[in-house]
């Protein structure tokens, strides 16, 4: 039953996190676009039963832990970008060309070799390091909750370390079942006039120039380095190599697939990615699919709730969910330090990445771990060094417990010994991931 309940459980959380997390950016990017309040739910709904399906047929189909999710930082650029003419319908109706257009952009990327090898190219310290300084903040989350709302957050830290101690694999659900509790008891609902349904809306997509180069391009090019790079870099860090021509395709043509309905882009998971594919899930590697198929699972039901959900959600802190997802991704953090630092050679370039990625910046609209990224290869570029066989050897020997096994962390006091991600020789870890 263990073998079983573990994932199940980390996908309820995956969910649960990445769900409440972040619906309050979606909504506010459609109503930027023109939406009203029913089509920005609908939208809501829509990406949620598109992220849902996607999310269980990719992980029975290949048996890895792949989560998909709205694109986040493309509703921040959403909110950013904003309507701009009196007429709301017409902009909402250019939105959704837009939207469209993305997808099909998305579907292209997928069918492309060249994207494929770049994303190939990149070596695994700094694919580590990006992988670090996103989670960096998130991480951060549980300790300024402590500080600013001592009173919520204190029970539900406590929980995750008690539990953490005595019955780790229990540690991060216990954890929510506290957050769910803190908020049911503490927090006041907000009040949100959808209903439990929400009334599913349609309309026919309209396309301009102008919509294509103000919102598809930047919405592809956002959610392309901000949220499937970095979802890639999720998997490789944990020995996963799922070629990449079915995530970008499938995507793409469920974003296309939603646009009508209010749905701006779905796309591959960076932190819940995490959430699902690290050592918390499962001990064994080969059965963490399992959390990113009932997370699908999980999103479904939320969407199909949307209004009790939102409705009891809203009312609480973001932090407080916040929390939760930070408390989850500790070891996941202390994995991509390791990563980045391990090999001497590429130790300069990884720390640039790390710190321009967890700083948060967001030039153009586009997310700080593209920026990170980019600046690791250019001060890589720049020092003109390679991987040093000698430091390699000395990586692999320290992290490998035998051949062909993954490697293992010390055991922590009380708890067994969890497996670690697998070193890889580059973000995707295979020449042939876009086949």
């Amino acid at each position: 039953m263990g073998r079983v309940l573990q994932p199940i459980l980390a996908g309820v959380v995956l969910a649960v996190v990445g769900f409440a997390s972040s619906f309050a950016v979606v909504l506010a990017g459609l109503r930027a676009v023109g939406a009203d309040q029913a089509q920005a739910t609908s939208g809501l709904l829509a990406l949620c039963l598109a992220m849902g399906i996607l999310g269980i047929v990719l992980g029975l189909r290949y048996r890895m832990p792949m989560s998909v999710a709205w694109s986040t930082p493309g509703a921040a650029l959403l909110a950013s970008i904003g309507s701009d003419g009196a007429d709301h319908r017409a902009d909402y109706r250019a939105a959704l060309g837009a939207f469209a257009v993305t997808g099909l952009l998305f579907v292209l990327a997928g069918l492309s070799d060249r994207f494929s090898r770049l994303l190939h190219a990149i070596p695994a310290p700094l694919a580590g390091a990006m992988l670090a300084g996103v989670l960096l903040p998130l991480c951060l989350a549980p300790v300024q909750a402590v500080v600013r709302f001592p009173g919520p957050a204190i029970p539900i830290v406590v929980a995750w370390a008690v539990l953490f101690r005595f019955a780790r694999r229990w540690a991060v659900p216990g954890a929510l079942v506290v957050a769910v509790a803190v908020i049911l008891l503490t927090q006041p609902r907000a009040e949100h006039g959808g209903g439990l349904w929400p009334t599913v809306t349609v309309e026919a997509p309209a396309f301009s120039v102008g919509a294509v180069v103000g919102i598809a391009i930047p919405l592809f090019i956002v959610t392309m380095a901000s949220q499937n790079v970095a979802g890639m870099s999720m998997l490789a860090t944990y020995g996963y190599h799922p070629r990449l021509r079915p995530i970008l395709t499938s995507t793409g043509l469920a974003t296309i697939a939603v646009a009508p309905f209010g749905g701006h882009a779905v796309n591959l998971a960076a932190i819940t990615t995490a959430l699902a594919a690290g050592p918390d899930a499962h001990p064994d590697r080969e059965r963490r699919w399992i959390a990113s198929v009932t997370g699908g699972v999980v999103y479904i039901v939320l969407g199909l709730s949307i209004g009790l959900t939102v409705s009891l959600i809203a009312g609480s802190p973001p932090l407080l969910i916040e929390t939760v997802a930070g408390l989850a991704l500790l070891a996941t953090l202390g994995s991509a330090v390791q990563t980045a630092v391990a090999d001497e050679g590429e130790r300069d370039a990884a720390v640039v990445t790390f710190v321009v990625t967890a700083s948060g910046i967001a030039p153009f609209g586009i997310g700080a771990a593209f920026w990170g990224l980019a600046a690791g290869l250019a001060f890589r570029a720049l020092l003109g060094r390679r991987r040093n066989p000698a430091t390699a050897a000395q990586a692999s020997s320290s992290t490998l417990s035998a051949p062909g096994s993954a490697p293992v962390h010390e055991p922590v006091s009380g708890s067994a010994p969890t497996p670690a991600p697998e070193p890889v020789s580059g973000l995707t870890g295979k020449p042939d991931i876009s086949r």
